[in-house]
C-alpha cells in the first residue's frame, strides 16, 4: 500500500492525473488492447479530471482506446438531471476528451429491473477483461462508491440505501434541500473494486481525515469499507496535508520519507507525442534497412 501525501488539493489532483496519464501511455493501448479505467464522481476528482483534460488538449494523452466504468448512479434521477452522475461525467470530463461514447459505462438508475442492471454491469466488466485501474473517492464515513458502513467487503454491484451522513453531505448539490436528495443508488461493490488490478483512492480535506485514519492505521472492518483496501496488493492512497490530521506523526513521517521513490511513478511524465516519434523513427529505420 502506498500513501502519497501532497501539501494541497491542487498538488494531489495533479499527482493523481500524472499517474493515470503514465499508466495509460505505458499500457500501449490500441484497437485490440483497451485500457480499462474505473471512475468516481463528486467534488474530489474534479481537479484530477481538469488536469487530464488539459493533457488531452495539449496532445499528450488520448482516451481513444480507453474504456471506463463509473462507480455509481442515483436511483430515480433522470439521466439529463444536472446532478445525475451521467450528467456529471459528460459535463466535467467525457465531452472534453476523445473517448468514444460507446466506451463509457454508467449504471442506469432508471432501469426497469435494477438488479438486472447491476448484474449486467458486472458482466460488462468481465467481458472487457476486468478493470486495470480503479479510481475512487471516499465519504467522511469511510464509504467507497456508495458502499455505506456495514456493507459486505465482498459485495458486487448492487442497490444501496444511502446513509443519512451521505444524504447530508450530498445536499449541497441539491440546493441544500434534503427532500431533493435521492435516498437510493446503484453502486459497484467493494468486491468489484477489489477485483481491479490496481486501485487509487483520492482523499482530500480535513473532513476526510478520520476516514483516512481508519483506512490506514486501524484494522479492516465493514463499518469503514475503505479499510478493505489495506488487503489489495496494489492500492495507492493520494491525499493532501489536511486529510492527514488524524494520522500519527510517525505514520506521516514514514510515508513522506518514501515520496522520493513514489514520485518516480509520475516523473518522468510520458506523452503520446514521444510514442508517435518512436513509431516514426522505427518505421523510417525499417524502410531504410
Amino acid at each position: 500500500m502506498k500513501l502519497i501525501i501532497l501539501d494541497h488539493y491542487s498538488q494531489a489532483s495533479e499527482w493523481a492525473a500524472r499517474y493515470i496519464r503514465n499508466r495509460i501511455i505505458q499500457f500501449n493501448s490500441g484497437p485490440d488492447k483497451y485500457f480499462t479505467l474505473g471512475l468516481p464522481t463528486g467534488s474530489t476528482p474534479l481537479g484530477c479530471y481538469k488536469n487530464l483534460i488539459e493533457y488531452y488538449k495539449n496532445g499528450d494523452l488520448s482516451f481513444k482506446y480507453v474504456k471506463t466504468f463509473n462507480m455509481d448512479e442515483y436511483v430515480g434521477l433522470p439521466r439529463d438531471h444536472p446532478e445525475s452522475y451521467y450528467s456529471f461525467m459528460w459535463n466535467n470530463f467525457f465531452k472534453h476528451i476523445d473517448i468514444e461514447p460507446e466506451n463509457t459505462h454508467i449504471l442506469d438508475g432508471n432501469a426497469v429491473n435494477l438488479q438486472a442492471e447491476c448484474d449486467a454491469f458486472e458482466e460488462k466488466i468481465k467481458a472487457v477483461g476486468g478493470i486495470e485501474l480503479f479510481i475512487g473517492g471516499i465519504g467522511p464515513n469511510g464509504h467507497i462508491a456508495f458502499n455505506e458502513p456495514g456493507s459486505s467487503l465482498v459485495s458486487r454491484t448492487c442497490i444501496k440505501t444511502l446513509a443519512i451522513d451521505t444524504i447530508l453531505a450530498n445536499a449541497r448539490f441539491f440546493d441544500g434541500d434534503l427532500a431533493k436528495v435521492p435516498t437510493m443508488a446503484l453502486t459497484v461493490g467493494v468486491g468489484t473494486v477489489m477485483d481491479a488490478r490496481e486501485v487509487m483512492v483520492l482523499i482530500t480535506g480535513a473532513h476526510k481525515a478520520f476516514a483516512l485514519y481508519k483506512a490506514i492505521e486501524e484494522g479492516v472492518t465493514h463499518m469503514w469499507t475503505i479499510s478493505a483496501f489495506q488487503q489489495h496488493p496494489r492500492t495507492v492512497f493520494v491525499c493532501d496535508e489536511d486529510a492527514t490530521l488524524e494520522l500519527k506523526v510517525k505514520t506521516v513521517k514514514y510515508f513522506k520519507s518514501l515520496m522520493l521513490a513514489h514520485n518516480k511513478l509520475v516523473d518522468p511524465l510520458y506523452s503520446i507525442k514521444e510514442k508517435d516519434i518512436e513509431k516514426s523513427q522505427s518505421s523510417k529505420k525499417l524502410y531504410s534497412d
